[in-house]
């Protein structure tokens, strides 16, 4: 059975759009008509309809969605079904459309002969190239379910550690726009009618309170050219990081920044173990699974050392000793990588170096947010409190010269 999208009329004229599995597009009609529906198209999924959704944003899945279609494909094939019917049973359990659309076709394909790692590689956008062979080395192994199980615990880690630092960074982002809001609104609009007062008397302003007043000035009257010259300067960098050369320096410098760098590296170093024990699991040869893994690394300085690395381990190199070569990488991932190697327990001791960099990442997120917080609102307050008493020291000096 193939799978076909369809699109129809029902009985109050509303459009409808979805997809059905049958033996011809003439059933599907047929099946539309007996609910009372008038087909307008009906195409199966495949050929340059699944090729053009290949290329569009429909065809990206998130790492949460990539974890549940995992863990039910690895649930269904263990229970004893074969892999078009999980497919057709996961896809039933998906209301999205695009998400349904790439199981169908991927069943499509499965449905044709082809494997299962070659019907998800022809998703590159939902599925990477690291999903892709560690499917094909369960396949190989015969252990398909076991592997999925696997890429799904890994999948769902991933998508709980992306979560956790959203969540986290969310406090923070708000009393930063909260705080740029409430000094913009207090330069622009109380200044100025503080000024109205002070201009009436022909004292001399303390020298904090006349810097304050250009400053409000300034905003004031400039405030659009200077969001005008940022919103340049963004699209200006955007573009200029298209440049390969640049983008390497930017993400060189990232890394080596005393606290964005250390949680840039130990993202990377986090996502380089988990893929690699994963891969050395399924079966995976080393060499290739660290051309794999250094796909999953966002950093391209890091990525570069990556393949650096591969370089050296082909030449006959160990996984450590390359890894150590660099500064990116954690001393203690190296070392349990160098004990896994001397242990035989490669695919073991990279399990755990990811799990403790994971710990790592955690920790070192937990003190970043939990001091970027108190030193917001100490920021804030500053300035505040320079406000206040750029406003209020003339006027103790105007109550000074009524004493008098």
């Amino acid at each position: 059975m193939a799978a076909f999208e369809y699109r129809c009329l029902d009985h109050k004229g509303k459009m409808r759009k979805g997809t059905m599995e049958a033996d011809s597009a003439r059933w599907v009609r047929q099946k539309l008509r007996e609910k009372g529906w008038v087909p307008v198209a009906v195409e199966e999924i495949q050929g340059q309809a699944q090729r053009t959704r290949l290329f569009s944003r429909s065809g990206k899945l998130n790492t949460a969605q990539q974890a549940l279609i995992t863990r039910q494909m690895a649930t269904l094939i263990r229970s004893g079904l074969p892999v078009e019917e999980a497919l057709s049973s996961v896809a039933k359990q998906h209301n999205k459309e695009h998400v349904v659309h790439i199981i169908l076709g991927v069943r499509s394909k499965v449905m044709e002969g082809y494997s299962l790692a070659a019907s998800l590689a022809d998703y590159p956008k939902a599925f990477n190239q690291m999903y892709c062979a560690t499917v094909a080395a369960g396949e190989k192994s015969g252990h398909l379910e076991q592997v999925l199980e696997q890429l799904a615990e890994y999948l769902e880690t991933r998508s709980d550690a992306g979560r956790t630092v959203t969540q986290s960074l969310i406090y923070p982002a708000f009393i930063m726009v909260f705080s740029l809001v409430i000094i913009v609104l207090m330069m622009t609009y109380v200044v100025p009618r503080m000024v109205e007062v002070f201009s009436r008397n022909e004292q001399a302003l303390p020298i904090l309170t006349r810097i304050m007043i250009a400053v409000s000035d300034f905003l004031r009257d400039w405030l659009w050219l200077v969001a005008l010259l940022i919103t340049i300067a963004v699209v200006i960098f955007i573009r200029a990081l298209k440049n390969p050369k640049f983008r390497m320096r930017v993400h060189m410098r990232l890394a080596k920044m005393p606290i964005m760098g250390t949680l840039v590296c130990t993202s990377d170093s986090t996502r380089l173990a988990s893929t690699l024990g994963i891969l050395a699991r399924s079966g995976v040869p080393l060499v290739e699974a660290m051309a794999i893994s250094s796909q999953v690394i966002t950093n391209l300085a890091i990525r570069e050392a990556v393949l650096e690395a591969t370089r050296r381990v082909r030449e006959g190199g160990s996984l450590s000793h390359a890894l150590g070569k660099s500064d990116y990488f954690p001393a203690m991932m190296v070392q349990m990588i160098a004990s896994g190697e001397s242990s035989g327990e490669l695919d073991r001791m990279l399990t755990r170096g990811a799990e403790y960099q994971e710990k790592e990442l955690a920790g070192v997120v937990d003190t970043v947010v939990s001091l970027l917080g108190p030193l917001m609102l100490l920021f804030m307050a500053g300035l505040v409190f320079l406000i206040v008493l750029a406003m209020m020291q003339p006027i103790l000096q105007m109550n000074a010269l009524f004493k008098i």
